[in-house]
């Protein structure tokens, strides 16, 4: 629906009339000379340009147009565009990212080319935060130390954004899953969500920080936190040689998940990965109602342009 945002501004529109008959009541009449009428009128006929009525006829015009637009222009034209609603499921979600050193091996695909884990992960993470519309999402990673990469927001395209920018080795090398899963039931802690989740993703074998990672999860229980945990990589404890690196402990993700009344998922290839974001995307869906937001096309810019341009012919018309 087209309107104007202020459109008390066109009472202003008579404003001139009223400043010119200002003007000309304040004017001081001076001495004239008198002279025979035929004189006169030669006199005023010689000094009047030829066309002169037109030419003040096409001058008023112009700059009354030009003051027409410039009022329509400030009083806001406006038209109501039609938005859909957003989505919001009342959940807060909170991606949990490993990006201890081992994300750096190269044992997964992208088509035909082989990835490292952290490529896959970057590309398929930013995917599911993108279609989590609705939701408020939140990035933590962690390696030796943990932070927020990103707080609680509705805007997922900013969260999508920080996952492919992770890189290795800005929170250590080491795979403090204690620590990263703590520092989001932190968070959680103050939220007023109806549902609260964290997906925990890790390809490695907790071995920094003081705390055991059950008892984290124990804890994540107690708050009313649904903890999916996501295993990444070809080998885990069971299937690995002795001091082979790179493996990640499945049986403590797969605990942390029964503990919390989540669900964990085994990730070897990047279809697996891909499989695990559709399934998440059916455990925690964001289909619900929302609000509609007003938001308004602005057309201020085509008065204000066309008041510019008459300004500019007739400046130009004045000069020649």
């Amino acid at each position: 629906m087209f309107d104007l945002a202020d459109p008390w501004i066109l009472l202003l529109l008579p404003l001139p009339l009223l400043a010119l008959r200002v003007a000309r009541a304040g004017q001081v009449t001076g001495s004239a000379i008198h002279v025979p009428e035929r004189i006169g009128d030669a006199l005023v006929a010689a000094g009047r340009p030829k066309g002169g009525a037109q030419l003040v006829n096409r001058r008023s015009m112009a700059l009354w147009l030009i003051w027409a637009l410039v009022l329509l222009a400030i009083s806001g034209p406006r038209d109501l565009a039609p938005v859909s609603a957003l989505k919001v499921s009342g959940r807060d979600l909170a991606i949990v990212l490993d990006l201890s050193g081992s994300m750096v091996r190269d044992d997964f695909h992208l088509g035909d080319r082989p990835v490292t884990r952290l490529e896959a992960v970057t590309t398929v993470g930013a995917d599911f935060a993108r279609r989590r519309a609705g939701d408020r999402v939140a990035l933590v990673v962690f390696g030796s130390e943990a932070y927020f990469a990103a707080p609680f927001t509705f805007d997922t395209d900013s969260v999508a954004r920080r996952i492919e920018e992770a890189t290795i080795g800005i929170s250590g090398r080491a795979t403090n899953i204690s620590d990263g899963l703590g520092l989001a039931l932190k968070r959680l802690a103050t939220s007023e969500a109806e549902s609260r989740v964290v997906i925990l993703l890790s390809d490695g074998i907790n071995n920094a920080g003081a705390t055991n990672p059950r008892g984290v999860a124990e804890l994540a229980a107690r708050r009313g936190v649904r903890v999916h945990t996501i295993a990444l990589g070809p080998k885990d404890l069971t299937t690995a040689e002795v001091g082979e690196r790179g493996v990640v402990d499945a049986a403590t993700l797969r605990a942390i998940a029964q503990i919390s009344g989540g669900e964990s998922f085994r990730v070897r290839t990047t279809e697996d990965l891909l499989a695990v974001t559709e399934a998440l995307d059916r455990l925690e869906a964001t289909d619900s109602e929302g609000l509609a937001a007003e938001i308004y096309r602005e057309y201020w810019v085509w008065p204000a342009t066309l008041a510019a341009m008459i300004g500019v012919w007739f400046g130009w018309r004045e000069l020649s």
